[in-house]
């Protein structure tokens, strides 16, 4: 039983007496360190990064997320750099620990417009990390060369507007002009940054004169309100107006095409009337009288009556008495025509 043991204890003598000898001392504590060496090539890359990869300090390769293996150092190295996450850099302003804005660089904010006025601006520039080789190799201190580059294009496109412009209705051009010129700068440098947004924050005219432009800008708000109102009331006035008118006209249309066709009518009726005169004068006459004494008799309350009647009032009813014309005649026959308050008599 004691057999297996008593050659493990010699394997381990063994061992021991080679170790004892200097020289192979030093091949163990080589090859440990060697061992060490080759695994400090190993290394991670995490999701939100990238590598870059040098050989003998040039670079070689990009690395994306996940385990790799370099030649260590000094043959190789490795940089890393976040290139999913969104940095921000600040122009005119710097932001305390809870993003609050707690202190104003004037040298920063303070610019001239093209209208020679004085206007402090305070802007946040977001950006990411295009390239990770042109980000950390082609310049030194890429923050530094953004923040310069900033400050030059808003000071270029500032020095292009009006102060009312950069105040009120031109913000959104400014930020967009801002940020086409800061990439611009940024690609010419080789800089590898992508930029996703250029936001004004505070934007004021110096304290000096703040109050005067408040005034302007409360101005020109009551101007906007009272256009806004006069439009409104112009949508509600105009389409009434216009549709009385085409109802008006309507009406016109329509009387006017009515007087036009009995006006045509009567002419036509006159024509066909004085055509029968001429080829019959009498009947034509005597055919109009009757007509006209038709159409007034025919409204006419008709009393007829024997001549030898002297009192007529209680038989049509009025209060002035009437008297036949010839009362002597008593063969006389009357008629009493009332029209409305008139009283018409005769005697035959």
């Amino acid at each position: 039983m004691n057999q297996p043991l008593d050659k493990y204890s010699d394997i381990l003598k063994n061992i021991n007496n080679r170790l004892n000898k200097p020289q192979n001392a030093i091949m163990v504590i080589f090859a440990i360190l060697l061992v060490i060496w080759l695994a400090s090539g190993i290394y991670i890359v995490k999701p939100n990064e990238q590598a870059a990869v040098k050989v003998f300090g040039k670079f070689t390769t990009i690395k994306n997320p996940g385990p790799h293996y370099h030649f260590p150092f000094p043959i190789g190295s490795v940089d890393k750099a976040e290139v999913t996450a969104v940095h921000r850099t600040e122009i005119g302003f710097r932001s305390n620990n809870r993003g609050v804005s707690s202190e104003n660089i004037r040298d920063e904010s303070r610019m001239l417009t093209g209208d020679e006025n004085i206007v402090s601006i305070g802007l946040i520039v977001q950006y990411k990390i295009a390239n990770v080789a042109d980000y950390l190799y082609n310049v030194d201190n890429v923050e530094v060369i953004l923040k310069d580059a900033t400050e030059s294009a808003i000071r270029e496109v500032t020095g292009s507007k009006l102060i009312d412009d950069v105040l009120t209705t031109g913000k959104d051009i400014v930020q967009l002009e801002t940020r086409t010129i800061i990439q611009g700068l940024l690609n010419d440098y080789g800089a590898g940054l992508d930029i996703l947004a250029v936001q004004l924050q505070d934007v004021i005219p110096p304290l000096e004169v703040a109050d005067a432009f408040k005034d302007v800008a409360s101005a020109r708000e009551d101007k906007n309100r009272f256009i806004n109102e006069a439009d409104s009331y112009a949508n509600q006035v105009i389409p009434q107006a216009r549709a009385d008118a085409a109802s008006l006209l309507e009406q016109a249309n329509t009387y006017s095409a009515n007087i036009t066709n009995r006006a045509i009518g009567d002419a036509s009726r006159f024509d066909a009337i004085y055509a029968s005169y001429k080829n019959a004068p009498t009947i034509t006459e005597k055919r109009l009288y009757l007509d006209t004494m038709n159409s007034i008799l025919s409204a006419a309350t008709l009393v007829i009556f024997d001549g030898n009647i002297d009192n007529l009032n209680p038989i049509v009813g009025v209060n002035e008495p009437i008297v036949p014309k010839n009362p002597k005649n008593k063969d006389t026959v009357g008629v009493i025509s009332t029209i409305g308050t008139n009283s018409v008599t005769g005697g035959q």
